[in-house]
């Protein structure tokens, strides 16, 4: 990737959504991104316990077998029966279908089971077993595709474990300690260790919008692992393992893994068991990180920020006036739209490119206003923009 990257273009080729076995339909491959999103699943409300209490950090830590032995049960085998993806042919029955396999975390005593949206998506039935027990059936309370967050709901009275506790991820250090219990290719309740690698990455969710603040770790994930937790020494979980990134040739783990971070699925499955709707802010645009290698090319008095490259028509960026680009300059293999407007900073705080203002987007609400400071014309101005909700997918 060159370094006028676009950013609708996946910083990981070879990534993976990394935990969903499919028999019959394969895995999934990771989407591109952009920044927007909303995906609401249209359940109905369910009274609950807040899910969002964080448990205080331990001055000791835990060994990884005594960290197995307290949270191992409360970690989910989830089947999910998947809808056939064809009609019936002469020759047969429809094509496609089978059975995924994934993991879950138990989060409270109400029966809620947390995983990820692409384990369960498209799935007409979905059962839970924990640990030796019986599969028990379960309900999709909701789904939202641009975390990778699925909460479902179990009879509480049938389940025979303790929920997990969950942590603060925002504690989290690079060189921590990271355990990862899941389901790797069907085989139940198997334990990884490592560390965190690597903080405030960005994945694609599966309506091709960016996850932000996601925890690399080393801890082995392999395809089953997908909404399983990722777990600190103390025990308590700090992510949901979601995507791998593969070498070549592989579907399996080469040590690069990557956890959608706790504090952003416990805000979104308290939105979904509050009352089904998740809502993500949204400023719709398309931009490439700006290098001071691209910066000469271009003549620009700024060499960081973001070259917006396209607006989507009647968001909120184009109606707070924010234009793109209209002439194609090539550099390094890459094609880049010059001419629009290079956003330096957001909020009064400068930018280096997409992945800072992603961030900054992903953390605020629909609704909520930002100051966006623009170079336009050789002239740098503040420009306000009222946040819209996200679509339920990247729009061409």
């Amino acid at each position: 990737m060159t370094r006028a990257r676009i950013f609708f273009r996946s910083s990981f080729g070879s990534a993976l959504f990394g935990g969903i076995v499919a028999v019959a339909i394969g895995i999934v491959a990771i989407a591109t991104g952009l920044i927007s999103v909303d995906n609401s699943s249209g359940s109905a409300p369910v009274a609950a316990m807040p899910i969002t209490k964080t448990e205080p950090a331990s001055s000791t830590g835990q060994t990884v077998n005594q960290v197995y032995q307290e949270d191992a049960q409360g970690v989910a085998f989830i089947s999910a029966e998947q809808k056939p993806t064809a009609p019936a042919t002469p020759f047969g029955g429809p094509s496609g279908g089978g059975v995924a396999t994934g993991s879950g975390i138990l989060i409270d005593s109400d029966g809620h089971v947390l995983t990820n949206a692409h384990v369960v998506d498209g799935s007409s039935s979905v059962t839970v077993k924990f640990g030796d027990g019986e599969p028990l059936p379960a309900k999709v309370l909701g789904v939202d595709d641009s975390s990778d967050v699925a909460v479902l709901s179990v009879d509480p009275g049938k389940v025979d474990a303790k929920p997990l506790q969950l942590g603060d991820s925002d504690q989290v250090k690079v060189g921590d300690g990271a355990i990862a219990i899941g389901n790797p290719y069907g085989l139940d309740r198997t334990v990884t260790s490592g560390i965190i690698s690597a903080l405030q990455r960005q994945i694609s969710a599966p309506n091709g919008f960016t996850i932000s603040d996601v925890i690399q770790t080393d801890a082995a994930i392999n395809p089953g692992n997908s909404g399983g937790p990722l777990i600190d020494a103390g025990g308590r979980v700090i992510g949901i393992n979601s995507q791998i990134a593969t070498g070549t040739g592989s579907n399996g783990s080469v040590g690069i893994g990557f956890a959608v971070p706790i504090n952003t699925a416990k805000s979104v499955a308290q939105q979904i068991i509050d009352g089904g709707s998740v809502q993500h802010a949204y400023l719709g645009i398309e931009g490439a990180d700006l290098s001071p290698e691209l910066a000469k090319v271009l003549n620009l008095d700024v060499d960081e920020g973001v070259l917006v490259q396209k607006v989507t028509p009647d968001g909120p960026a184009a109606n707070a006036g924010i234009e793109a680009g209209n002439a194609t300059v090539g550099m390094a293999g890459a094609e880049v739209k010059a001419g629009g407007d290079v956003i330096t900073a957001i909020d009064g705080k400068p930018i280096t490119g997409m992945e800072d203002l992603i961030a900054a987007v992903n953390a605020k609400q629909p609704g909520d206003s930002v100051t966006l400071t623009v170079l336009s014309g050789g002239s740098s101005h503040d420009v306000t923009v009222k946040l819209g909700n996200r679509p339920a997918s990247v729009q061409g």
